[in-house]
This record gives C-alpha cells, structure tokens and sequence, in this order.
C-alpha cells in the first residue's frame, strides 16, 4: 500500500519501533487499514548509516553463506520539507478477507449473532453492497494462518469449512455462538448448509489447516519458499504474532589501542614468550607488572600473537568485549564530552561500601554510553533470544527481512548506566555449595520439561553449565529494576539490563536507559548510582517476601501443573517486569538464589544484614 506523490502517508511509526515491534513482515492497524509492512526492498532511501564495525562484523556470520558486504541504516524519516523525495515504507493490505460490522438480522437467530465473511475483492470503495444494494462497513478478519518460519496468509475458509477441497463458493459467513469469544462459540458457516465449523477446531488441530505454502507477502505478492511445516491458526493481534529478532552492542572505547600500547611498551620483555606459562614468569618483573597490571594473561597473550602476525584463536564475544572495557579503567575511560559515545568513572569503594556489600566488587557510572540494535529477521509463536553471551545462534530458521540481503535496519540509542562487578571468588564459593547444587538440579528439572515442550529449542548457556550464575544475577538484576525506579525519574520499563557471566572473565549487571531522544540521559540512574548499597538494600528486602508467598517460594520448576517450567521462586508479585527490560523475556528467574525466602533454603548468595 504505496502513496501518490504529494499526499499525505496512511500512518507514521517511530523510528524504533520499526525494528523491535513492527518490523518487515509485522502485521500493524493503521488508521483505515490493516497492513503487513512490507520488506526492506520496499523501503525507500533516506535513513542515515549507522557506523558499528563490530555489531556489523557479528552479523555477517549469522548468514549462509557469511555475507561480505553488510551495511546498517536508520529506518527512512519522515521528510519535514514537502519539496523534498518521498520517503517512505510500503505496506501490503493484509488480511484479505473481512467481516460486516453489522450484525445480519436474517441471519441471526436467538443467541446467534452472523456477520458476512467477504473478500477484498467483493468490495467497492472499502464498502460491501450487499444484495439489496445496502452499503455494509467491513473490518478485517481477526484469524489468518501462519507456521513457525514466519509464512504467513489468509485462510482457506473454503477449505476449512467444507473440512476439504470444494468446488462451492457460495456467501460464508462467521457466526457467534454465545457471549464469551471463546474459539468454541466462533464459527464458519457456508451459505450452502454443508459446511460449517468452529474455530476451536483450527486452534486445536495442525491438520485441519493443512501444509504451509510457503508465502512470504511482505517480500511482494506471490513470494514463496519451500516450506514443510504445518499451518497454525494465528489471531492477528496476539503478541505471538511476532518477534523481532535483534543483536545490540554498546559502543566501546577501543581497549586494544590501550592494550596495544601496554604491550608495545612491555615488548622486550614478553616479545618471546611462547605460552601463558611464560607470560606469567615474564609478568613477575615490576617493570613488566606495572605495565601489564589491567589486563588479563589470556588478553596479553592473544595481542601479542596478532602483533606477531598471528590470527586470534577466540574472537570475544559481544559482552565479553563490553565487561573487559567496563572493569578495564581503575578510574575514567572513554571521553567526556558531549558528542561521545561511551564515558564512565568507577565509583570509590568508601561511597558505596556496607556490609550486604561485601559480595560486590565494583561499582562503575556509566555517565555517557550508546547501543546500536539492529534487526536481523524475525520469528512467530515462539521467540528465539540472544544467548547469555549476546550473540545469535548460527543456524536458527528466521523469516528473512528482504529478497538479497545487502542491509539491515538499525537504531542508535544513546543514555547512561551503572554497573555492578561480583567478586568472582563468592560466586564461584557459592556455587561449588551443596545445598546451592541441590538447587540447580530443581531448575535444570525445569530446563529440560520446557525443553520437552519445545521440540528441537535449546539455550546454549544452560548446556554448557552456566544456569546457576545467570538465574541468580538476572533474578538480582529484576529485583533492583524495581527498586530504582521508584527514585531514579524513569519507569521501570525504560530501564534494560545486561547480564554478564563470563567465567574467564567474571560476572556483573549493567542497568541502563537508552532511548533515541533525550529521555535517555536525563541523569537518574546516575543519581541512585552514587547511593547504589541503599538500593540494592531496599531491592534484597523486596525480594525476601512476595505477596503471592507461600506458593511463589515453593513452586517446583518442573510442576507439570503449572507449566512454569523456567521459574523458581518467581512470578508477577515479585520478579517478572516489562518484557522490554528484560534481556531473556521474563525466564530463567529464582529469588531463592538471591535473598532467603519463606521457605528458608539458605541457598541465598547475599548474606542481608538487617
């Protein structure tokens, strides 16, 4: 649904949103259609590049074969000067079957109430004329069939009804059988009398909606792939109708260049070394210490192989990147000014210090900092987020953005943060605890019902050992969510977490806005930051008694009752917040890991003093 030069667009949409919520291939109510926006073949020029080498350099891997050529753009804006080119996206009217606003009187009987089911075709000037020359408003029709690569189209509501192939096209029509909504009471009947069906039929059974085809709509009309999958029945609005899938990174001083320098410096000394053993003997020298003191041996080592002219064995992964330049400066790094990407000061021990403290290791304001978020494809029913490490499987089915790949979409997000570090000698006491092991066993129970659900769906991080940590800091990460909202100026759902547990490397919790206006910066997650241990102290007393106590403290992740499969002590009254903060959609949360709870497992990492 493209427009004429000169008049005006049939909907506008930041700029943001076109990459979280209403991306390529997203379904969207403007205000007189219903839309499936279109892929980025059909965007029109005009968004400026979004300079990230090292987000772009992720991407290019994720794609078969690797991409060479990758570029990241704003969506196009809307041009303020009417002389300038139109820009713009285009939406493909979808879907294209409709139902009559009004209720048909000859056709209702008793609690029945029928609407005419028609066909864009069958309408004149988005009005339906019906057989006494009466001009019936029409709305879209609510059900449309889809498959878990993304394919999506109308209904064969010929087919569905008549339960097979059928040669009748007589008037159909959607009958509501009582007064709920539920699926049950909603359904189809041909004007014929030998087909009718519920909808719930639809919900209930693949089969009765057939194999998928294939479409692709929003990459243009008759735009398919090879597709084996079964059709599902999906209501348009449902918030599984889709998932973006996204990969951000925060915009980072370049350590190396610092790393570069300490070793160059050292180079006499360490030039020879042919392994970590004899880096280390190397390191003992004050001279060599002193230079070398920040960073650590397998960093030291790697640059020396690249100055060599050897490749790097390990490319770090994105957080990896991010928590070495965070805990990286004993005191200032990056730039401090007000064009600048990333500023942070560390804040002094005897600010924040306190005896709940004594776990925490450091604590870094983020004054200044920018994410990059760009799209990569996007899902139905079921999202697929970044593992713990930030990066994207390799490998994982995702409805493509456009025809031949050659961009993605991306938004810059600038704003400001506070960082926690963990002692890493706490956690790793903590964890080796058998009451604590205990527990982790309880949660991988959980782990591998969901797993059970979910045929052929893994998390990386959980296979390789690494639930324990991310449960107990992203638990913790939630629960401070919540504390610092009350004071900082931002509601809780413009605070977004980062959580870092990288063994080599050590474990810590980045909050942080980060918005494509000045909301992002407006400076109040600096100001709880210098008084972060009463904070963190008014978070640890929430997180010891929930309002749905005693059964959120002892629910079992593996109840097959309650099908929470990825909760342990957590729920709506206490852990879970706005899916836009959270990093991994409300899952892999347990309070008991983080504070005593009333079921006093003494599993709790933070020893609170009262």
């Amino acid at each position: 649904m493209s427009r004429r030069p000169g008049t005006r667009p049939h909907g506008q949409i930041r700029q943001s949103q076109l990459i979280t919520s209403f991306g390529p291939g997203a379904m969207m109510d403007l205000p007189n259609h219903s839309v499936l926006i279109g892929g980025l073949d059909s965007w029109s020029t005009g968004g400026d590049e979004v300079i990230e080498p090292r987000l772009v350099d992720k991407l290019k891997t994720l794609f078969d074969p690797p991409l060479q050529v990758l570029k990241l753009f704003s969506p196009p804006p809307d041009a303020d000067d009417p002389t300038a080119p139109q820009t713009g996206i285009t939406a493909w009217q979808f879907p294209e079957w409709f139902i009559t606003q009004d209720v048909d009187s000859e056709k209702s009987r008793g609690s029945i109430r029928a609407r005419m089911l028609v066909h864009r075709r069958m309408l004149t000037k988005g009005k339906f004329i019906d057989d006494h020359r009466k001009k019936r408003s029409v709305v879209p029709v609510r059900f449309v069939r889809a498959c878990k690569n993304g394919h999506i189209g109308d209904l064969d509501w010929y087919v569905f009804a008549h339960e097979g192939k059928t040669d009748c096209r007589r008037q159909m029509w959607i009958e509501e059988r009582g007064t709920s909504g539920d699926l049950a009471e909603v359904w189809v009947r041909c004007e014929c009398g030998k087909g009718e069906r519920s909808m719930a039929h639809a919900a209930e059974s693949r089969q009765s909606l057939g194999h998928c085809d294939g479409s692709r709509p929003w990459l243009g009309p008759y735009t398919k792939e090879s597709c084996g999958e079964m059709n599902r029945l999906l209501i348009r609005t449902a918030s599984n109708a889709y998932f973006s899938q996204l990969m951000s990174v925060i915009s980072l001083p370049d350590r190396n260049e610092y790393l570069r320098e300490a070793v160059e410096t050292a180079w006499d000394f360490v030039g020879e070394v042919e392994d970590i053993e004899m880096l280390q003997y190397e390191r003992k020298k004050s001279k060599v210490h002193k230079v070398l003191e920040d960073y650590s041996n397998n960093e030291v080592f790697a640059e020396i192989k690249i100055r060599r002219g050897q490749s790097m064995e390990n490319q770090k992964s994105i957080k990896q990147a991010e928590m070495e330049t965070l805990i990286a400066s004993k005191d200032e790094l990056g730039d401090d000014r007000p064009d600048g990407n990333f500023f942070a000061r560390t804040l002094p021990k005897h600010a924040w210090d306190a005896p709940w403290m004594n776990c925490v290791e450091r604590v870094v304001l983020v004054h200044r900092l920018r994410e990059v978020m760009a799209q990569v494809g996007f899902t139905r029913f079921e999202a697929i987020s970044p593992d713990i490490d930030g990066e994207l499987e390799i490998g994982v089915r995702r409805a493509t953005l456009a025809r031949e790949t050659t961009w993605l979409p991306a938004v810059e997000n600038r704003g400001e943060g506070v960082f926690i570090q963990f002692n890493k000698q706490a956690v790793d006491q903590w964890m080796a605890r058998k009451d604590v092991v205990t527990r982790g066993n309880k949660l991988l129970a959980g782990y591998e019902a969901w797993k059970g659900e979910h045929t052929g769906a893994s998390k990386k991080f959980v296979e390789t050992g690494g639930l324990l940590p991310y449960v107990l800091f992203h638990s913790f990460s939630h629960l401070l969510v919540t504390a610092i909202s009350l004071e900082c100026g931002y509601p809780a759902s413009s605070i977004r977490e980062r959580i870092y547990t990288i063994p080599d490397v050590g474990y810590g919790v980045l909050l942080y806005t980060g918005t494509s206006d000045a909301e992002g910066t407006l400076g109040g997650l600096i100001q709880v930051g210098r008084r972060i241990h009463e904070h963190i102290r008014n978070a640890l007393e929430m997180g010891g008694l929930c309002s749905n106590d005693p059964v959120c403290a002892q629910h079992e992740p593996a109840n097959q009752h309650e099908r929470r499969f990825l909760h342990g002590a957590a729920c709506h009254g206490c852990l879970l917040i706005s899916e836009t903060s959270c990093e991994h959609h409300n899952e892999f949360l347990d309070r008991a890991l983080v504070v005593p709870t009333v079921d006093n497992l003494g599993i709790e990492f933070f020893k609170f003093i009262t």
